[in-house]
């Protein structure tokens, strides 16, 4: 418990935030209409078809949530790709974000606010700025 206020583990707060994107999206609601249960596609495919050459499959197959490390390959596929598990993915991604990331500037203005709320607290507390 002493150590809970410095320890961190990114690729828990990786994985933190995919399942948050994937509550986001269904929170987010399920359409439910004629075009979204495709009776009539399924009517005509029937129940041993294939729907994944029908134009409604393609069209409706991105709202479904879309993870970024969570792996949803059949079993072989992701044996034959190294057999990563989620906390390895999450690992390697979380060091790529850091590797990659580049702070955003301040712009001038901003920073002469933050220059004058500093001032303002010393004086409040009675610092004073070294000579």
């Amino acid at each position: 418990m002493i150590e809970s206020g410095v320890t961190f583990d990114s690729a828990q707060f990786v994985m933190d935030n995919e399942i948050a994107r994937m509550i986001k999206h269904i929170v987010g609601g399920i359409r439910v209409d004629d075009e979204s249960l495709a009776v009539d596609d399924i009517a005509s495919v029937g129940a041993f078809g294939d729907f994944l050459s029908l134009d409604a499959t393609m069209r409706h197959m991105r709202e479904l949530s879309q993870p970024t490390v969570l792996d949803r390959r059949v079993r072989e596929d992701w044996e034959a790709r190294g057999s990563t598990d989620l906390y390895t993915r999450c690992r390697t991604t979380a060091k790529e974000i850091l590797a990659e990331y580049q702070p955003p500037q301040l712009g001038d203005d901003v920073k002469r606010r933050i220059r004058a709320i500093v001032e303002e607290t010393d004086r409040a507390v009675g610092v004073t700025a070294p000579a």
